[in-house]
Protein backbone atom coordinates (compact mmCIF):
# COMPACT_ATOMS: atom_id res chain seq x y z
CA UNK A 1 0.00 0.00 0.00
CA UNK A 2 2.15 3.27 -0.93
CA UNK A 3 2.41 5.53 2.01
CA UNK A 4 2.41 8.74 -0.05
CA UNK A 5 -0.40 10.58 -2.32
CA UNK A 6 2.58 12.01 -5.09
CA UNK A 7 6.48 10.58 -6.72
CA UNK A 8 9.04 12.20 -5.60
CA UNK A 9 11.16 14.65 -7.65
CA UNK A 10 14.40 14.07 -8.03
CA UNK A 11 16.58 15.53 -4.92
CA UNK A 12 19.76 16.20 -6.54
CA UNK A 13 18.04 18.86 -8.58
CA UNK A 14 16.86 20.56 -5.52
CA UNK A 15 19.45 23.29 -4.98
CA UNK A 16 18.68 23.72 -1.06
CA UNK A 17 18.68 20.09 -0.59
CA UNK A 18 22.02 19.54 -2.31
CA UNK A 19 23.25 22.43 0.46
CA UNK A 20 21.43 21.17 3.28
CA UNK A 21 23.21 17.25 2.62
CA UNK A 22 26.48 18.63 1.52
CA UNK A 23 27.16 21.10 5.13
CA UNK A 24 25.43 18.31 6.94
CA UNK A 25 28.27 15.59 5.73
CA UNK A 26 31.28 18.14 5.76
CA UNK A 27 30.01 19.24 9.62
CA UNK A 28 30.00 15.28 10.44
CA UNK A 29 33.28 14.45 8.51
CA UNK A 30 34.84 16.56 11.10
CA UNK A 31 32.99 15.18 13.67
CA UNK A 32 34.21 11.88 12.99
CA UNK A 33 37.57 13.14 13.22
CA UNK A 34 37.01 14.64 16.45
CA UNK A 35 35.12 11.83 18.19
CA UNK A 36 38.00 9.21 17.81
CA UNK A 37 40.85 12.05 18.80
CA UNK A 38 39.11 13.83 21.84
CA UNK A 39 39.34 10.91 24.09
CA UNK A 40 43.23 10.15 22.40
CA UNK A 41 44.15 13.80 23.83
CA UNK A 42 41.90 13.19 26.86
CA UNK A 43 44.42 10.04 27.75
CA UNK A 44 47.71 12.00 26.29
CA UNK A 45 46.82 14.73 28.77
CA UNK A 46 46.03 12.66 31.96
CA UNK A 47 46.55 9.32 31.08
CA UNK A 48 42.88 8.41 32.82
CA UNK A 49 40.64 6.37 30.33
CA UNK A 50 38.09 7.17 32.95
CA UNK A 51 38.78 11.15 32.21
CA UNK A 52 38.24 10.30 28.71
CA UNK A 53 34.71 8.68 29.30
CA UNK A 54 33.55 11.22 31.24
CA UNK A 55 34.45 13.53 28.60
CA UNK A 56 32.46 11.57 26.19
CA UNK A 57 29.43 11.09 27.81
CA UNK A 58 29.20 14.75 29.01
CA UNK A 59 27.07 15.70 25.80
CA UNK A 60 25.38 12.35 26.23
CA UNK A 61 24.35 13.83 29.67
CA UNK A 62 23.55 17.23 28.01
CA UNK A 63 21.24 16.06 25.41
CA UNK A 64 19.37 14.54 28.22
CA UNK A 65 18.81 16.88 30.51
CA UNK A 66 18.83 20.44 27.65
CA UNK A 67 16.90 17.70 25.08
CA UNK A 68 13.22 19.09 25.54
CA UNK A 69 14.63 22.77 26.19
CA UNK A 70 15.95 22.56 23.16
CA UNK A 71 12.83 21.57 21.49
CA UNK A 72 10.39 24.20 23.05
CA UNK A 73 13.53 26.79 21.91
CA UNK A 74 13.44 25.42 18.66
CA UNK A 75 9.98 25.70 17.98
CA UNK A 76 10.23 29.51 19.27
CA UNK A 77 12.87 30.86 17.21
CA UNK A 78 13.79 30.84 13.98
CA UNK A 79 15.32 27.67 13.23
CA UNK A 80 17.57 28.71 10.36
CA UNK A 81 19.37 31.57 12.42
CA UNK A 82 18.87 29.06 15.26
CA UNK A 83 21.05 26.13 13.12
CA UNK A 84 23.72 28.60 11.29
CA UNK A 85 24.07 30.59 14.78
CA UNK A 86 25.17 26.83 16.26
CA UNK A 87 27.20 25.94 13.70
CA UNK A 88 29.17 29.12 14.22
CA UNK A 89 29.15 28.71 18.04
CA UNK A 90 30.64 25.11 17.72
CA UNK A 91 33.06 26.33 15.12
CA UNK A 92 34.51 29.15 17.49
CA UNK A 93 34.55 26.40 20.90
CA UNK A 94 36.32 23.81 18.71
CA UNK A 95 38.65 26.28 17.48
CA UNK A 96 39.40 27.61 21.14
CA UNK A 97 41.20 23.69 21.11
CA UNK A 98 44.47 24.20 18.69
CA UNK A 99 44.68 28.08 19.92
CA UNK A 100 45.21 26.56 23.80
CA UNK A 101 47.22 23.79 22.75
CA UNK A 102 49.41 26.10 20.59
CA UNK A 103 49.57 28.80 23.28
CA UNK A 104 50.47 25.73 26.51
CA UNK A 105 47.42 26.12 28.45
CA UNK A 106 45.74 23.60 27.01
CA UNK A 107 44.11 21.59 30.32
CA UNK A 108 41.02 19.45 31.45
CA UNK A 109 38.92 22.21 32.80
CA UNK A 110 38.82 23.48 29.25
CA UNK A 111 37.97 20.20 27.30
CA UNK A 112 34.58 20.12 30.18
CA UNK A 113 33.77 23.25 29.69
CA UNK A 114 34.09 22.61 25.80
CA UNK A 115 32.23 19.22 25.41
CA UNK A 116 29.22 20.58 28.20
CA UNK A 117 28.79 23.74 25.83
CA UNK A 118 29.18 22.05 22.70
CA UNK A 119 26.50 18.88 23.63
CA UNK A 120 24.17 22.27 23.95
CA UNK A 121 24.50 24.09 21.08
CA UNK A 122 24.84 20.27 19.17
CA UNK A 123 21.16 19.45 21.11
CA UNK A 124 19.62 22.54 20.06
CA UNK A 125 21.02 22.50 16.31
CA UNK A 126 19.80 18.90 16.30
CA UNK A 127 16.01 19.86 17.54
CA UNK A 128 16.15 22.91 15.17
CA UNK A 129 17.64 20.54 11.95
CA UNK A 130 15.44 17.36 12.10
CA UNK A 131 12.27 19.96 12.51
CA UNK A 132 13.15 22.50 9.50
CA UNK A 133 13.40 19.19 6.60
CA UNK A 134 9.58 19.19 5.55
CA UNK A 135 9.63 22.30 4.68
CA UNK A 136 12.69 22.27 2.99
CA UNK A 137 11.69 19.01 0.56
CA UNK A 138 8.01 18.19 0.07
CA UNK A 139 6.16 15.36 1.81
CA UNK A 140 5.91 12.96 -0.97
CA UNK A 141 10.19 13.31 -1.15
CA UNK A 142 10.83 12.47 2.90
CA UNK A 143 11.94 8.87 2.27
CA UNK A 144 14.00 10.00 -0.20
CA UNK A 145 15.47 12.53 1.90
CA UNK A 146 15.66 11.17 4.96
CA UNK A 147 17.28 7.77 2.93
CA UNK A 148 19.89 9.95 0.93
CA UNK A 149 20.68 11.33 4.29
CA UNK A 150 21.21 8.20 5.99
CA UNK A 151 23.08 5.94 2.83
CA UNK A 152 25.04 9.67 3.12
CA UNK A 153 25.94 9.41 6.79
CA UNK A 154 26.49 5.28 6.86
CA UNK A 155 29.07 5.97 3.59
CA UNK A 156 31.08 8.18 5.83
CA UNK A 157 30.73 6.11 8.87
CA UNK A 158 32.51 3.84 6.78
CA UNK A 159 34.92 6.00 5.68
CA UNK A 160 35.77 8.18 8.31
CA UNK A 161 37.44 5.86 11.35
CA UNK A 162 40.43 5.94 8.79
CA UNK A 163 40.64 8.93 8.10
CA UNK A 164 40.35 10.03 11.81
CA UNK A 165 43.32 7.57 12.83
CA UNK A 166 45.83 9.17 9.73
CA UNK A 167 44.58 12.87 10.73
CA UNK A 168 45.74 12.26 14.37
CA UNK A 169 48.76 10.34 13.73
CA UNK A 170 49.36 13.64 11.29
CA UNK A 171 49.03 15.86 14.64
CA UNK A 172 46.99 15.96 17.72
CA UNK A 173 45.56 19.13 17.04
CA UNK A 174 44.61 18.42 13.04
CA UNK A 175 41.20 16.95 13.92
CA UNK A 176 40.14 19.22 15.90
CA UNK A 177 41.39 22.35 13.15
CA UNK A 178 39.32 20.44 10.64
CA UNK A 179 35.86 20.20 12.69
CA UNK A 180 36.14 24.05 12.87
CA UNK A 181 36.01 24.88 9.23
CA UNK A 182 33.48 21.72 9.11
CA UNK A 183 31.48 23.66 11.42
CA UNK A 184 31.97 27.13 9.74
CA UNK A 185 31.61 25.22 6.08
CA UNK A 186 28.03 24.20 7.68
CA UNK A 187 27.04 27.58 8.37
CA UNK A 188 27.80 28.84 4.96
CA UNK A 189 25.98 26.10 3.62
CA UNK A 190 22.64 26.55 5.59
CA UNK A 191 22.91 30.56 5.16
CA UNK A 192 23.13 30.17 1.17
CA UNK A 193 19.86 27.79 1.50
CA UNK A 194 16.66 29.95 0.30
CA UNK A 195 13.67 27.69 1.51
CA UNK A 196 12.03 28.97 5.21
CA UNK A 197 13.17 26.34 7.57
CA UNK A 198 9.54 27.21 9.41
CA UNK A 199 6.06 27.59 8.21
CA UNK A 200 5.46 30.13 11.39
CA UNK A 201 7.01 31.32 14.45
CA UNK A 202 6.16 31.96 17.89
CA UNK A 203 7.32 34.96 19.57
CA UNK A 204 10.80 34.95 20.05
CA UNK A 205 10.87 35.81 23.47
CA UNK A 206 9.94 33.46 26.23
CA UNK A 207 9.35 33.13 29.56
CA UNK A 208 10.49 30.02 31.86
CA UNK A 209 6.72 29.52 32.69
CA UNK A 210 5.83 29.89 28.98
CA UNK A 211 8.64 27.45 28.06
CA UNK A 212 7.20 24.76 30.71
CA UNK A 213 3.95 25.51 28.97
CA UNK A 214 5.27 24.94 25.41
CA UNK A 215 7.26 21.79 26.76
CA UNK A 216 3.87 20.30 28.37
CA UNK A 217 1.74 20.86 25.12
CA UNK A 218 4.49 18.98 22.91
CA UNK A 219 4.40 15.68 25.46
CA UNK A 220 0.32 16.06 25.80
CA UNK A 221 0.28 16.17 21.69
CA UNK A 222 2.27 13.24 21.41
CA UNK A 223 0.97 11.27 24.30
CA UNK A 224 -2.61 11.64 22.54
CA UNK A 225 -0.96 10.21 19.23
CA UNK A 226 -0.84 6.49 19.92
CA UNK A 227 0.72 5.31 17.05
CA UNK A 228 3.68 8.03 17.59
CA UNK A 229 3.55 7.18 21.01
CA UNK A 230 3.48 3.64 20.87
CA UNK A 231 6.54 3.02 18.33
CA UNK A 232 8.57 5.35 20.46
CA UNK A 233 8.03 3.36 23.70
CA UNK A 234 8.76 0.53 21.41
CA UNK A 235 12.34 1.97 20.20
CA UNK A 236 12.81 2.75 23.44
CA UNK A 237 13.21 -0.74 24.54
CA UNK A 238 15.12 -1.51 21.70
CA UNK A 239 17.66 1.63 22.35
CA UNK A 240 18.26 -0.28 25.65
CA UNK A 241 19.24 -3.46 23.64
CA UNK A 242 21.18 -1.02 20.98
CA UNK A 243 22.87 0.81 23.64
CA UNK A 244 24.24 -2.39 24.90
CA UNK A 245 25.50 -4.44 22.01
CA UNK A 246 28.51 -2.13 20.90
CA UNK A 247 30.68 -3.24 24.40
CA UNK A 248 29.05 -6.84 24.33
CA UNK A 249 29.86 -7.51 20.42
CA UNK A 250 33.52 -6.29 21.12
CA UNK A 251 33.32 -9.03 23.88
CA UNK A 252 32.30 -11.71 21.79
CA UNK A 253 34.92 -11.03 19.29
CA UNK A 254 37.59 -11.03 21.59
CA UNK A 255 36.18 -14.29 22.82
CA UNK A 256 36.75 -15.70 19.50
CA UNK A 257 40.21 -14.30 19.53
CA UNK A 258 39.94 -11.52 17.17
CA UNK A 259 42.45 -8.65 16.78
CA UNK A 260 41.40 -5.47 17.17
CA UNK A 261 41.52 -4.82 13.42
CA UNK A 262 39.19 -7.73 12.78
CA UNK A 263 36.62 -6.51 15.51
CA UNK A 264 36.75 -2.92 13.40
CA UNK A 265 36.38 -5.12 10.47
CA UNK A 266 33.01 -6.11 12.37
CA UNK A 267 31.70 -2.50 12.81
CA UNK A 268 32.56 -1.89 9.39
CA UNK A 269 30.30 -4.77 8.26
CA UNK A 270 27.47 -3.41 10.62
CA UNK A 271 28.21 -0.05 8.57
CA UNK A 272 27.53 -1.61 5.18
CA UNK A 273 24.42 -3.05 6.18
CA UNK A 274 22.76 -0.01 7.45
CA UNK A 275 24.63 2.12 4.19
CA UNK A 276 22.32 -0.89 2.26
CA UNK A 277 19.34 -0.40 4.63
CA UNK A 278 19.46 3.53 3.80
CA UNK A 279 19.12 2.86 0.21
CA UNK A 280 16.71 0.42 0.26
CA UNK A 281 14.59 2.26 2.84
CA UNK A 282 12.39 4.89 0.36
CA UNK A 283 11.60 2.47 -2.24
CA UNK A 284 10.20 -0.06 0.71
CA UNK A 285 8.73 3.09 2.83
CA UNK A 286 6.52 3.71 -0.06
CA UNK A 287 5.35 0.25 -0.74
CA UNK A 288 5.09 -1.18 2.80
CA UNK A 289 3.18 -0.05 5.61
CA UNK A 290 5.00 1.45 8.87
CA UNK A 291 3.29 -1.37 11.08
CA UNK A 292 4.36 -3.93 8.96
CA UNK A 293 7.90 -2.69 8.91
CA UNK A 294 8.30 -2.32 12.44
CA UNK A 295 7.24 -5.47 13.11
CA UNK A 296 9.58 -6.96 10.80
CA UNK A 297 12.58 -5.16 12.05
CA UNK A 298 11.76 -6.46 15.43
CA UNK A 299 11.57 -9.72 14.30
CA UNK A 300 14.63 -9.51 12.13
CA UNK A 301 16.73 -8.23 15.22
CA UNK A 302 14.96 -10.82 17.63
CA UNK A 303 16.13 -13.56 14.88
CA UNK A 304 19.55 -12.82 14.11
CA UNK A 305 20.71 -11.43 17.95
CA UNK A 306 21.30 -14.72 18.93
CA UNK A 307 23.72 -15.87 16.61
CA UNK A 308 25.80 -13.31 18.05
CA UNK A 309 26.44 -15.99 20.62
CA UNK A 310 26.27 -18.85 18.57
CA UNK A 311 28.67 -18.52 15.86
CA UNK A 312 32.38 -19.94 16.17
CA UNK A 313 34.79 -17.72 14.40
CA UNK A 314 34.48 -13.26 14.29
CA UNK A 315 33.73 -13.24 10.19
CA UNK A 316 30.61 -14.59 10.65
CA UNK A 317 30.09 -12.28 13.55
CA UNK A 318 30.37 -9.84 10.73
CA UNK A 319 28.01 -11.36 9.16
CA UNK A 320 25.14 -11.40 11.45
CA UNK A 321 26.05 -7.57 12.16
CA UNK A 322 25.75 -6.86 8.91
CA UNK A 323 22.47 -8.63 8.20
CA UNK A 324 20.82 -6.98 11.82
CA UNK A 325 21.75 -3.28 10.69
CA UNK A 326 20.25 -3.80 7.47
CA UNK A 327 16.77 -3.50 8.63
CA UNK A 328 17.14 -0.85 11.47
CA UNK A 329 17.16 2.25 8.66
CA UNK A 330 14.21 1.44 6.69
CA UNK A 331 12.01 0.85 9.32
CA UNK A 332 13.57 4.77 11.03
CA UNK A 333 13.06 6.50 7.37
CA UNK A 334 9.59 4.95 7.35
CA UNK A 335 8.96 6.43 10.71
CA UNK A 336 10.25 9.42 10.19
CA UNK A 337 8.73 10.40 7.41
CA UNK A 338 5.41 9.50 9.07
CA UNK A 339 6.00 11.34 12.22
CA UNK A 340 7.65 14.44 10.49
CA UNK A 341 4.21 14.56 7.98
CA UNK A 342 1.71 14.39 10.68
CA UNK A 343 3.37 16.31 13.19
CA UNK A 344 2.23 20.13 13.19
CA UNK A 345 5.04 22.29 12.05
CA UNK A 346 4.69 24.32 14.77
CA UNK A 347 5.33 21.74 17.57
CA UNK A 348 7.71 19.42 15.44
CA UNK A 349 10.84 20.66 17.44
CA UNK A 350 9.31 19.50 20.96
CA UNK A 351 8.08 16.11 19.88
CA UNK A 352 11.12 15.25 18.20
CA UNK A 353 13.20 16.32 21.20
CA UNK A 354 10.99 14.26 23.58
CA UNK A 355 11.06 11.14 21.37
CA UNK A 356 15.22 11.36 21.24
CA UNK A 357 15.64 12.22 24.98
CA UNK A 358 13.42 8.81 25.75
CA UNK A 359 15.26 6.44 22.66
CA UNK A 360 18.79 7.85 23.76
CA UNK A 361 18.12 8.12 27.59
CA UNK A 362 17.35 4.22 27.09
CA UNK A 363 20.69 4.03 24.44
CA UNK A 364 22.31 5.68 27.63
CA UNK A 365 21.55 3.29 30.20
CA UNK A 366 22.36 0.39 28.15
CA UNK A 367 25.83 1.61 28.02
CA UNK A 368 26.03 2.26 31.02
CA UNK A 369 25.36 -1.09 32.77
CA UNK A 370 26.56 -3.27 29.82
CA UNK A 371 29.52 -3.59 31.46
CA UNK A 372 28.22 -4.81 34.61
CA UNK A 373 26.03 -7.14 33.15
CA UNK A 374 28.71 -8.92 30.81
CA UNK A 375 31.27 -9.07 34.34
CA UNK A 376 27.66 -10.79 36.19
CA UNK A 377 26.49 -13.19 33.25
CA UNK A 378 28.78 -13.27 30.76
CA UNK A 379 28.66 -11.82 27.13
CA UNK A 380 27.11 -15.23 25.52
CA UNK A 381 24.13 -15.65 28.47
CA UNK A 382 23.91 -12.14 27.85
CA UNK A 383 22.94 -12.33 24.61
CA UNK A 384 20.81 -14.71 25.18
CA UNK A 385 18.96 -12.36 27.56
CA UNK A 386 18.91 -9.44 25.13
CA UNK A 387 17.26 -11.98 22.14
CA UNK A 388 14.97 -12.62 24.88
CA UNK A 389 13.91 -9.26 25.15
CA UNK A 390 13.91 -8.46 21.25
CA UNK A 391 11.37 -11.08 21.44
CA UNK A 392 9.29 -9.84 24.15
CA UNK A 393 9.14 -6.34 21.70
CA UNK A 394 8.00 -8.26 19.16
CA UNK A 395 5.31 -10.15 20.39
CA UNK A 396 4.21 -6.55 21.95
CA UNK A 397 4.87 -5.07 18.69
CA UNK A 398 2.82 -8.13 16.61
CA UNK A 399 -0.40 -7.97 19.93
CA UNK A 400 -0.86 -3.79 19.03
CA UNK A 401 -3.67 -3.29 16.95
CA UNK A 402 -2.31 0.01 16.99
CA UNK A 403 1.02 -0.92 15.64
CA UNK A 404 -0.29 -3.48 12.80
CA UNK A 405 -2.73 -1.27 11.20
CA UNK A 406 -0.46 1.89 11.30
CA UNK A 407 0.14 3.64 8.03
CA UNK A 408 1.19 7.06 6.73
CA UNK A 409 -2.76 8.01 6.71
CA UNK A 410 -3.03 7.33 10.92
Amino acid sequence: MPHLPSPPRNLWRQQDFRLLLGGRLVSQLGDQLQFLALPLLVVALTGSPAQAGIVLGLQTVVHLVFGLVAGALADRWDRKTTMVSCEIGRGVLTATVPIAAACGVLGMPHLYAIAVLNGVLSTLFGAANSSALPNIVTGADLPSALGAIGATSNALRILGAAGAGIAYTLDRMVPFTVNAVSFLASAAALRAMRADFQQERATATVSPRELLADIGHGLSWLWRKPVIRTLALLDAGDGLRYGAGYLLIIMLAQHLHANPTQVGVIFTGAAIGALLGSLLAPALTRRFPLGALSITMLWVEASAFPFYALVPTWWLLLVVAFTESVVSPIYNVALDSYRLSVTPDALRGRVTSAIDTLTGGAAAIGTMVSGALIALFGAPTLTIVLAGWLTFLALAATSSRTVRTATATD
